[in-house]
């Protein structure tokens, strides 16, 4: 691989990358690990994409794949995570900032298809050929999430929102 094709690849995926692993795995060194690996995944595998949106749904679903790979790890499961989600990926508005946090306190059933939905734009449809769901489930996941989603933003003058959900 060229390298004008690495950092094509590294400039359009790296923060889709971070931003899904770090919803996944609520640790930015490990979703750094995870983009890291996602990349050296694509270099060494010579795949030909039919396109662009092929190409950037592998990218998700190996990127998803690693996060579960982190998680089911024997070093994770015994492994505390204390630092801050998110440090360093700036946003300016506040209400940006609460709902991220209330999505990442979603159980991670309700939180990655939220977050492919609303943070990557893709359709329940696209979301279930990715994940290897049928359509209904994903929507009927969509749903829920909203659900629990608004209202832990209503609850959220008592603090529910600040404790992250596993």
């Amino acid at each position: 691989m060229e390298e004008q094709e690495a950092r094509r690849l590294v400039e359009r995926y790296s923060d889709m990358i971070l931003r899904l692993s770090i919803s996944y795995l609520k640790s930015r060194q490990e979703a750094e690990d995870v983009c890291q690996n996602v990349f050296m995944k694509y270099i060494s595998t010579n795949i030909a994409f039919q396109s662009e949106e092929h190409e950037k749904a592998w990218i998700i679903r190996t990127t998803i794949n690693a996060c579960k790979d982190i998680l089911k790890s024997a070093y994770h499961k015994k492994m505390v995570v204390t630092e801050e989600v998110w440090n360093g990926i700036s946003q300016d508005e506040d209400a940006f900032w609460e709902v991220r946090e209330a999505v990442f306190a979603l159980p991670i059933k309700y939180r990655i298809v939220i977050y492919l939905y609303y943070f990557e734009g893709y359709s329940a449809k696209e979301i279930a050929k990715m994940l290897g769901k049928t359509q209904n489930a994903v929507s009927l996941s969509l749903s829920r999430g909203r659900r629990k989603l608004w209202e832990m933003l209503e609850n959220d003058e008592k603090g529910l929102v600040s404790s992250y959900g596993k």
